[in-house]
């Protein structure tokens, strides 16, 4: 609270706004001012008003004397508020004095300030005790009532701000506007806050006032431009310093370190747009040179392109080949990418000048990227019709030595071809082969008469070269035709040998045909019989498994049908071993070579024989086997139907009290006392069933020795009846587990049964499978139809994914009961959020997305700070900068939560 100052009643609040002076008391006309107080208001006024009459060129000696005649009072107002006030009367009269004071002190109500029992005529008196009201209200309005901190009246927000900002330092709390700067350090502590090269704070010692006091001010006049207000003098000879002195004392530094941030800010907006500009104007001179580059090369190269000259020779020509294939690979692609370049550059260029509302480059005259695009089509177009003239002249002057070597080469070609084969047709080596030697021979024969008509066309196109090279006069005609004439020549006889060898091909075959014909039937009949004696024999001497009469006894029909086609087997056999001897006979009489052996199989009639004689055998000692098995599955039966009859009464049984368990858990019967008591004693009833179990295990156990793996007389497995069995007993465990649970939550989170059952009532309808849990969807529904908000939007999303991160943490797709009762009763309590910290974080960055260890250590108490320090991730989005940290994700971490 202020102190109170006689004879004046200071400021009123008007209209909806908070005002600056809603704790200020008001000063009763008659009370005294402390002489003290006095003193240090009269100095402190007298230097804040002088620190804005100077840049008027002017300032006031004696604050109760100066103001006297108005002329000074309407002059600070106007520094002040940066307005004119209505001109002032010049005369020296009484009048024209107060009625100037009165147009201060109508300017002064003009800005929603009332002045309560100051009149003008009390200043013009030089009454120090109103003048100084007057004063403390101007300063009150221009210099603090701006002063806004967390939505706080000025006066607190002033006190908030010092309190933030001397936080992290040694032997400072302030509290007032009073004892807390008594000893300096508070007014060093914010000097150094803000320029900390200024002052080496911790060379000061609260135990030496009076020096902390005078370093301070002589700093914030020398570096600040903040003239002293205050007396170190009195400040520490004064048992209780004047608060508003000092208020006034310290707003002046809150307005000069807000100024410089504000000049700092505006400075770098410059920087940034002359940095802007010198980029684009560097990006114009690179255009300009690029395309005066490039548009000469171009002048400079069509003249070769478009030259036509030569001597007519084929060395001249592919010398000009040349230098145009050098000019491709080596002079034209740098003038490409540049080519690329100027585009890139130009397209960057005015997409940069757009986004910094710069107007659109305009190249000088005839470099815009038109002029450039219709330089480099004709430069194309020069080089197709050059490239073009060149090719056509190489054609028409190789094209004579081209037909002289191409005749030599063809004519070369076709004799290797040719030799040796008059030889290989006249041969007689067919008379002494097997069939399929003399097939391989005679596919040889008919490749090579393939190949004999594919070299057709290349006899007709040596005959068409030399008629050619004829008809130009080729200087050496005479050998040419010589050689094409005996070329012809040979070519017919060739076609006269390779006809004469066909035909005797052909007669040979015919002889061999025969014994092939009786080798391939035995081959085609023998492997099918084979394979039948081999799988006969197998399945007779197979191990079989049944595990029914039925299927045993058909084994034994399937045994007797085989019984029965053995008489066909046996015709099967004679058959074939009739073909073998058939062929004994023609190779005899033919005298063939190797007409014995058959290329198609390896089997013999001998070895059919011997296979035929094992299958006879094996017959009689299959009949055995079988009727011994007949007899094992009569015995399984009775076993079967033995563990049936149990089975089908313990089943249902278990499947019962599943049933009923499962309606206890889901909260339909009773209280949860009730539930908990009906659980226990199904839990005894189930134990002293347990003999059943027992007995169905000794039953079971027979029918696994016996080998019995099925049992049509019931559905029920001894593994199904213990999974039944175990999940009985587990379900029992489980429930009784969550109605204690249930019944935790309830006493320690202080829900009432009604509460209870509604949770229970709303899960259970959604939960439509009675499986014990909800998918998200019928979660999400059942949280509306409690009262819950979600909205539809994106926000609502987000929203519901972070209740589903605390419901379902390890992303299970479903919620269980305990947690959506767990989830419902903490919704109940009031607890601080990852919003509210981030909020928080946001200010004290000054609405940054990341946060600095300097600003933590600033605002937050020292162990706090290193904390955040520590456990804060490096802030990686746009514009970081250097040890910037990441609140928002420290936030959300504190809360088990992550970014959605």
């Amino acid at each position: 609270m202020m102190n109170n100052i006689g004879g004046i009643s200071m400021i009123n609040n008007i209209g909806n706004e908070q005002d600056y002076m809603e704790q200020e008391e008001e000063w009763e006309r008659e009370g005294l001012l402390d002489p003290a107080w006095e003193k240090q208001q009269k100095k402190t006024f007298t230097a804040w008003c002088n620190s804005h009459l100077r840049k008027a060129g002017t300032g006031i000696d004696n604050i109760d004397e100066d103001f006297r005649n108005g002329l000074k009072l309407m002059l600070l107002l106007e520094v002040i508020s940066g307005e004119t006030l209505p001109k002032p009367d010049r005369g020296k009269m009484r009048f024209h004095k107060i009625a100037n004071v009165n147009k201060a002190l109508d300017f002064i109500a003009s800005k929603g300030v009332k002045l309560v029992s100051i009149g003008a005529e009390e200043i013009v008196d030089g009454n120090l005790k109103m003048t100084l009201g007057m004063i403390w209200t101007i300063i009150l309005r221009f210099a603090i009532q701006d002063i806004s901190v967390e939505e706080m009246t000025a006066k607190e927000g002033l006190l908030l701000w010092c309190q933030r900002k001397t936080a992290p330092y040694k032997n400072v709390n302030v509290q007032n506007f009073h004892l807390s700067f008594k000893d300096g350090l508070a007014f060093a502590a914010l000097i150094h806050r803000h320029r900390p090269d200024l002052i080496d704070y911790h060379k000061l010692s609260k135990d030496n006032p009076l020096e902390n006091l005078n370093t301070a001010f002589d700093v914030a006049e020398k570096y600040l431009d903040i003239p002293r207000m205050l007396d170190p003098e009195d400040l520490c000879n004064t048992a209780m310093p004047d608060e508003r002195a000092v208020m006034t004392y310290v707003s002046t530094y809150y307005h000069s370190f807000c100024g410089a941030q504000k000049a700092e800010t505006a400075a770098n907006r410059i920087c940034k747009v002359l940095k802007v500009n010198q980029e684009n104007e560097r990006l114009m001179e690179e255009y300009e040179r690029l395309a005066s580059d490039l548009l000469e090369w171009i002048r400079r190269t069509m003249p070769w392109l478009n030259s036509r000259q030569t001597d007519n020779s084929l060395a001249s020509i592919q010398k000009k080949l040349d230098e145009y294939r050098t000019y491709r690979r080596k002079h034209k692609p740098p003038r490409v990418e540049q080519k690329a370049k100027l585009e890139t550059n130009f397209n960057t260029l005015q997409t940069k000048l757009r986004l910094s509302n710069r107007p659109a480059y305009m190249p000088t005259e005839g470099k815009m990227v038109s002029d450039i695009a219709n330089a480099w089509k004709g430069l194309e177009t020069s080089e197709k019709s050059f490239e073009e003239w060149l090719l056509a002249e190489m054609m028409r002057l190789e094209r004579l030595e081209h037909l002289a070597q191409k005749f030599k080469h063809k004519a070369d070609i076709h004799e290797d071809w040719t030799r040796g084969k008059e030889e290989m047709l006249q041969s007689q080596d067919f008379r002494h082969c097997k069939l399929n030697e003399l097939k391989a021979l005679k596919k040889k024969h008919e490749a090579f008469e393939s190949d004999l008509a594919a070299h057709q066309d290349r006899v007709e196109q040596i005959a068409a070269i030399a008629h050619e090279l004829n008809a130009l006069d080729y200087h050496d005609s005479a050998s040419v035709n010589s050689r094409c004439q005996r070329i012809c020549d040979q070519w017919d006889r060739l076609g006269i040998l390779t006809q004469k060898r066909r035909n005797a091909l052909d007669e040979t075959e015919k002889i061999l045909e025969k014994i092939d014909t009786l080798h391939l039937e035995f081959a085609k009949r023998a492997a099918p019989f084979n394979n039948w004696l081999d799988g006969t024999s197998e399945d007779l001497v197979d191990m079989f498994i049944v595990h029914t009469v039925d299927e045993i006894q058909g084994l034994i029909d399937a045994h007797n049908q085989f019984k029965a086609t053995l008489g066909e087997a046996d015709k099967e056999y004679n058959s074939i071993v009739s073909l073998v001897r058939e062929v004994e006979s023609i190779a005899s009489k033919y005298q063939v070579p190797g007409g014995l052996e058959n290329p198609y199989t390896t089997l013999t009639a001998n070895i059919l024989t011997k296979k035929w004689g094992e299958v006879r055998q094996l017959v009689p000692q299959r009949d055995g086997t079988l009727q011994a098995e007949f007899r094992k599955q009569q015995n399984n039966e009775m076993l079967r139907r033995q563990f049936a009859e149990k089975a089908n009464q313990v089943g249902p049984w278990i499947e019962r009290q599943l049933d009923a368990v499962t309606a206890i858990g889901m909260g339909l019967q009773g209280s949860l006392e009730d539930q908990l008591h009906r659980l226990k004693e199904y839990h005894h009833g189930v134990q002293a069933y347990k003999p059943h179990i027992e007995e169905l295990e000794r039953t079971h156990q027979s029918i696994q020795e016996g080998m019995i793996f099925e049992n049509r007389y019931t559905q029920y497995t001894m593994e199904t009846l213990r999974v039944g069995w175990e999940q009985l007993l587990t379900s029992i465990n489980r429930t009784i587990n969550e109605v204690e649970n249930q019944i935790l939550t309830r006493d320690s989170k202080g829900i009432t049964q009604d509460q209870l059952n509604e949770f229970r009532s709303s899960f259970n309808h959604f939960d439509k499978t009675r499986t014990g849990k909800l998918t998200r969807e019928e979660f999400k529904s059942c949280l509306v139809s409690l009262g819950y908000s979600i909205g539809k939007d994106r926000q609502g999303d987000i929203d519901f994914q972070r209740i589903l991160a605390v419901v379902d943490p390890n992303n299970t797709g479903s919620v269980h009961f305990d947690a959506f009762l767990d989830f419902m009763t903490r919704e109940s309590t009031d607890v601080d959020t990852a919003e509210q910290v981030i909020d928080s974080f946001r200010i004290l960055a000054a609405d940054k997305p990341y946060i600095l260890p300097d600003e933590l250590r600033r605002e937050l108490p020292p162990d706090q700070a290193e904390y955040c320090i520590q456990r804060m991730a490096p802030f990686r989005g746009p514009n970081a900068v250097p040890n910037a940290l990441d609140y928002m994700s420290f936030s959300t971490a504190l809360y088990g939560e992550s970014d959605m």
